[in-house]
């Protein structure tokens, strides 16, 4: 099994200035079954979750004391049963002093898989659903939500542990509107954010457009739809980039090239590691813009074959439109004509 301990927590604060209320299941080992699939569901909406956050676990233990439980776990000098309910009783005690109203499911999940182990805090929402009850009267319950997270954490436990101990070996997920409830959730964490995502989006955005300019001409647009691709699926995966893997992915007959060349002509991190905003390495195979009632967006390849632009005279001329456009625009100018 990929689980080998899992426990949930309800917690509460509907009453501001009152204590809140913390209700905890039991400790569950390698549960299996049902608890698999909420979990695999819940990494895929981790991994989505475009803006997410990189960092390390705060020196300050005394402040932030879950990494020291959780290594005292690790190192077997504690349960899982110990740690969850340290970790729980210091959420029960942050809710406490919270003046805006909070809800949800707090779990931890310690996950062993092939590649590593790993570890992650979450905080589950409900959505509110209709049913019939025996007697066919219409009752309200609440049931996990299987498609939002908004408070997250994933721990790299072999990077965080290991001899080299890397120093962003924390994920985080911190949506908009989570008020203090997502500033409490940060303070039990602990994490500090060390990686400064849209400055590691412009290395890497420079990298790839340089490299691709350096390239054959016929070759600069293959460049960047490569690594665009790459980007994508390491973002599917809940992964940054590494440039070296990048490397042997845009040319597997010389796989040190981009790197190499990168090493030159950006500021690539001593770990080869880069944390690009997927969203914004789109313009490696997009051109778009909006502004004064309009809106366009393209494929860079029909820059100069479908899509021409006059610097001159600052205009834009697209031929071979598509189907669907050319047909608005026709039926447009016929109402108009009638």
């Amino acid at each position: 099994m990929a689980i080998k301990h899992l426990r949930t927590a309800y917690a509460s604060q509907y009453q501001p200035g009152q204590p809140a209320r913390l209700q905890a299941g039991a400790p569950l080992q390698e549960p299996g079954g049902d608890y698999e699939m909420l979990h695999k569901q819940m990494k895929r909406l981790f991994n989505s979750k475009p803006g997410k956050k990189y960092g390390r676990f705060s020196e300050d233990i005394g402040e932030h004391p879950f990494s020291a439980w959780l290594k005292d776990y690790m190192e077997e000098k504690q349960s899982f049963a110990s740690l969850t309910d340290r970790l729980f009783g210091q959420f029960k005690e942050l809710l406490d002093s919270a003046q805006e109203e909070f809800s949800g499911h707090l779990m931890l999940v310690h996950e062993a898989l092939a590649d590593g182990e790993a570890a992650y805090l979450l905080v589950l929402e409900s959505d509110s659903a209709m049913r019939f009850d025996s007697n066919q009267a219409l009752d309200a319950t609440d049931v996990l939500s299987l498609s939002r997270l908004n408070l997250a954490l994933r721990i790299e436990l072999d990077d965080w542990l290991g001899d080299n101990g890397s120093d962003n070996h924390l994920t985080l997920v911190h949506g908009r509107g989570t008020g203090e409830g997502g500033d409490l959730f940060i303070r039990l964490c602990g994490f500090t954010n060390q990686v400064d995502v849209e400055k590691e989006t412009v290395t890497f955005l420079d990298a790839v457009e340089a490299f691709a300019k350096s390239s054959e001409p016929e070759k600069a647009g293959e460049v960047r739809a490569k690594a665009y691709e790459f980007c994508k699926e390491q973002h599917a995966l809940g992964e940054p980039v590494e440039i070296g893997a990048l490397s042997g992915y845009l040319d597997e007959s010389q796989p040190e090239r981009f790197r190499e060349f990168a090493a030159q002509a950006a500021e690539i991190p001593e770990s080869g590691v880069l944390h690009p905003d997927h969203r914004k390495v789109k313009k490696l195979v997009r051109i778009a813009g909006s502004g004064g009632g309009m809106s366009v967006s393209f494929s860079s390849d029909l820059v100069n074959q479908a899509v021409y632009y006059d610097r001159d005279k600052d205009a834009l001329t697209i031929t071979r439109l598509p189907k669907a456009l050319r047909e608005q625009l026709q039926r447009y100018l016929e109402d108009r004509e009638g």
